[in-house]
């Protein structure tokens, strides 16, 4: 198959949370193959710093940062620091996440907290600081990854489906009170990505994944880079009438 590359993209800021590994990754791969300059965090110092060497290595730009996407001040140099780097950013994906599964009753106050700090909490401080960048363009997309779990109702994990629910009303919030500012504000919500840390932690064996995929309507695994190509669309001028969307990328598995 061949797929689209976006000369929009040529030569803009884009920000990606969570860029080193998975879906991240795939992430930072497709916006710097539309030569776009991109900047991305995460708490993997050496999985981060090969992902930069390796979109170096193709001659795009890709900055990496250390980063707790949890320590909002953090966060916000973070992006003050990629805006004075590369220029106003004009992309940011809000990825980061964690999918830890977990039982009603074993959830603290403590826990919760930390559930929708990592999964929830930065996508409005990340937006918020974008902001400012995106309004001196005239122009900006925010995408943020939600998922289909919380759709689906996954009991053994609804800390975690809570945050990606909020995640949609949050987009569709941001999209009303950015629009004048000719921002842009979107959802992705993934459904069984194949990556590695799925198929090392939730879907060890092939039988596993293949229980999952008889369940989606169209019987192929789903894997990062079919998300990556929905982020690279929405944050492309193709979508430029695009806003207040949350799209699900899950091969019909609802």
């Amino acid at each position: 198959m061949i797929f689209a590359t976006y000369p929009s993209l040529a030569g803009r800021a884009v920000f990606v949370s969570g860029g080193a590994t998975g879906i991240g990754a795939d992430i930072v791969r497709a916006f710097a193959r539309s030569h776009a300059k991109v900047a991305f965090v995460d708490l993997q110092a050496e999985a981060g710093e090969a992902m930069a060497a390796e979109i170096a290595g193709t001659g795009e730009t890709a900055l990496f940062f250390r980063c707790d996407v949890t320590d909002i001040e953090a966060l916000r140099q973070t992006i003050a620091e990629v805006g004075a780097k590369l220029g106003p950013i004009a992309v940011l994906v809000n990825n980061a996440a964690n999918d830890e599964r977990h039982k009603v009753s074993e959830v603290s106050p403590d826990y919760w907290d930390r559930t929708q700090n990592v999964n929830l909490r930065h996508h409005f401080f990340a937006a918020q600081a974008v902001h400012l960048q995106m309004r001196a363009l005239g122009f900006g997309s925010i995408v943020n990854l939600s998922s289909i779990a919380w759709r689906a109702g996954a009991g053994e994990m609804p800390a975690y489906s809570a945050a990606k629910a909020g995640i949609v009303g949050l987009t569709r919030a941001l999209a009303r009170a950015f629009g004048d500012d000719n921002i842009r504000v979107n959802a992705i919500e993934p459904g069984a990505v194949m990556t590695d840390r799925q198929t090392r932690l939730w879907y060890k064996t092939p039988e596993s994944v293949e229980a999952i995929v008889k369940r989606q309507l169209i019987k192929t695994t789903l894997i990062g880079e079919d998300v990556a190509r929905m982020a690279l669309f929405l944050g492309a001028d193709d979508s430029r009438m695009i806003t207040k969307q949350s799209i699900a990328v899950d091969a019909g598995l609802r």
